[in-house]
């Protein structure tokens, strides 16, 4: 069950491990056909995948449609394990419909805390959480985060994070990746790759410009997937001029993004899973954010900055050296597993299924 594209991305792993033996439930809450490519063999039939087009509206319209629409799906798969992926409206919608059907649920990616009340997403987690049978956690901190919650041990498994494998997947190969570069005039190591979509930095026009022109000021060249998000914040404030010095891309299929990231110096990046994509590429980010769900990734990979000077010194930091700092973290293990956390879920899943 999942909602967005990350969600599915991180899905797929898991789709692929049951086969046939799963539903896949997509409320489309929000749609980028290059999603399709990722949709290949060992992915569910036709009729076995429901594309709900829940659609944008405000949370509370979106998430009471989404859980009426969930409802009906579940209905169709009755004694059914149901596994919601991540902290959007749509999990949260997923974990509401399993509960009220009386349907046992799994939570992957569980335990993720910001300690942030302003982030719609942090009451997502914790009410998933608390309403989860089983909490499949991608680290040990989060495992933390449950047991201070009161979350029964029992009902708690650290798997590592599916992006692992989903990554691994779809990265290209090294000739196509460089074939990706030459197509877009770049080579490795000699730009910066920037995404800003979050609310909190796009919908306020100052923040929106700080960020814009700390990235102008960085020594490379910066390229920038333009969100639709971020591309609408632009056109309403009249900030369009700021992106003149920046490289400006349309937004890219996953596979792509992945090669762009895995060649650049740096990744700036107020996206949650840049952050624990960055460590499976072994590549330095800095997270624009006032707070962060996933804090594994600092003194190591990257570093938590809020809109201001500090991307840029923090930037110059990372630029300083990019061939040492490649080299240092190419042997660093990413904090977010070894690419075996659909077995573990599995796992997991099935315990939980004898138990029951």
């Amino acid at each position: 069950m999942c909602g967005t594209r990350p969600e599915l991305i991180k899905l797929v792993p898991l789709v692929r491990w049951y086969g046939e033996n799963c539903a896949v439930v997509y409320t489309g809450q929000h749609y980028d056909p290059s999603l399709c490519t990722l949709l290949d063999a060992g992915f569910p039939a036709s009729h076995r995948f429901h594309e709900l087009e829940i659609g944008s509206a405000r949370r509370g319209i979106q998430l009471g449609r989404a859980i009426s629409a969930v409802d009906e799906a579940l209905a169709a798969h009755p004694d059914r394990v149901v596994l919601v992926q991540g902290d959007t409206t749509s999990a949260l919608a997923g974990a509401l419909a399993a509960n009220a059907q009386g349907l046992p649920l799994v939570h992957v990616e569980a335990g993720l805390r910001s300690h942030d009340r302003t982030m719609p997403e942090e009451h997502n987690r914790v009410l998933i959480d608390h309403l989860a049978d089983l909490c499949c956690a991608p680290t040990g901190l989060n495992r933390q985060n449950l047991l201070k919650e009161n979350v029964a041990p029992q009902r708690i498994a650290v798997t590592g994070n599916t992006v692992v494998e989903a990554l691994r997947a779809a990265l290209p190969c090294a000739a196509d990746r460089a074939a990706i570069l030459a197509a877009r005039g770049l080579a490795e190591d000699k730009y910066v790759l920037a995404t800003i979509h979050r609310p909190e930095n796009v919908d306020d026009p100052h923040r929106l410009t700080t960020v814009l022109r700390e990235l102008a000021r960085l020594p490379l060249p910066v390229v920038l997937p333009l969100h639709p998000r971020t591309k609408q914040s632009l056109e309403r404030f009249g900030l369009t001029p700021l992106l003149r010095p920046l490289r400006v891309l349309e937004p890219e299929p996953y596979p792509t993004f992945l090669a762009l990231a895995a060649a650049a110096a740096l990744i700036i990046s107020d996206s949650g899973g840049i952050q624990e994509e960055a460590s499976v590429l072994k590549r330095p980010v800095v997270v624009v954010r006032r707070s962060t769900e996933r804090p594994e990734i600092f003194g190591t990979f990257g570093a938590l900055v809020v809109p201001g000077p500090r991307i840029s010194t923090e930037a110059a930091a990372w630029l300083d050296d990019v061939a040492g700092h490649r080299e240092r973290l190419r042997d660093l293990p990413s904090p977010y597993g070894d690419g075996a956390a659909s077995r573990r879920t599995a796992e997991a899943i099935e315990k939980l299924i004898q138990a029951g």
